[in-house]
């Protein structure tokens, strides 16, 4: 079922909020001369957890990396639009992207630890922010990071070993530590499990439950029955343009566009 850019009707549902932590208005984005992301508005809520799917080269993870200027690392990507982040323009020219980064964390789709100790992964971030004066104050950020992660009890025992030498949801339940080891107000996940099995998983989801009660989190998944577990509203992207955003049952018991539905259906996608 392709369908050209121009069918595409405007976005349906409850894509603007009234009180956002993050809100994105007419974003567009470009590689070089080939436009990846058309005329996005989107709001994502304090507090929320917020998916985004749709076929592959959608443009979900190229929006979610605008989040916190992740495509700045890309030459010839070119985006555009405004992004306010509490009321704050996230691409002002004066913006520094290093604290920014560290308002707005984020989870790779593969794990990647850093090749230091389990401790040193955590205590990095804390480190080089300068969020400690002393051993002691890290020592409870490293701490506590684990345990919201959930990983304290299974490593508190080999902190000194290698975090390459963990299992892969381990690995990405301490890229998740390392993330919140800094204080964000935003969580980004990148198709987090998509190299995770079941078990793992399902640490993660829960893991994002969790941590929704103190984070604003926003999630690609090609999954979308995970979706449909961990997010209060799904955001359905198709061909670059936002389709529909709506409450994630919402979306996937009685979707409001015609697309959304055959692509929950399994019609296309």
């Amino acid at each position: 079922m392709e369908q050209s850019i121009e069918k595409i009707g405007p976005t349906i549902g409850q894509s603007l909020l009234e009180n956002p932590k993050m809100s994105m208005r007419n974003v567009d984005v470009f590689y070089g001369d080939k436009q990846a992301i058309y005329d996005v508005n989107l709001d994502i809520g304090k507090n929320e957890v917020l998916s985004m799917i749709g076929p592959s080269g959608c443009g979900k993870s190229t929006f979610l990396r605008c989040l916190n200027r992740m495509n700045d690392t890309i030459e010839g990507c070119k985006v555009t639009g405004s992004f306010d982040l509490e009321g704050k323009n996230i691409y002002h020219p004066k913006m520094d992207v290093v604290p920014l980064r560290a308002r707005v964390g984020m989870v790779f789709q593969k794990p990647n630890p850093f090749p230091k100790t389990i401790y040193d992964n955590v205590a990095y971030g804390p480190k080089i922010h300068g969020l400690v004066e002393s051993k002691t104050d890290l020592d409870e950020i490293v701490e506590s990071s684990l345990q919201k992660a959930g990983l304290w009890d299974e490593v508190k025992d080999r902190l000194d070993q290698q975090g390459t030498g963990l299992s892969g949801g381990q690995q990405q339940r301490l890229c998740i530590a390392r993330t919140i080891a800094i204080s964000p107000e935003v969580i980004l996940m990148d198709e987090p499990c998509s190299a995770l099995d079941p078990i793992a998983t399902s640490k993660i989801e829960n893991l994002i439950t969790e941590l929704s009660e103190n984070y604003t989190i926003a999630i690609v998944t090609h999954s979308m029955q995970q979706a449909a577990r961990v997010s209060d509203r799904t955001a359905y992207f198709h061909l670059g343009k936002l389709v529909e955003v709506n409450d994630t049952q919402h979306l996937f018991t009685n979707p409001d566009h015609e697309l959304t539905e055959a692509y929950i259906t399994g019609r296309f996608g």
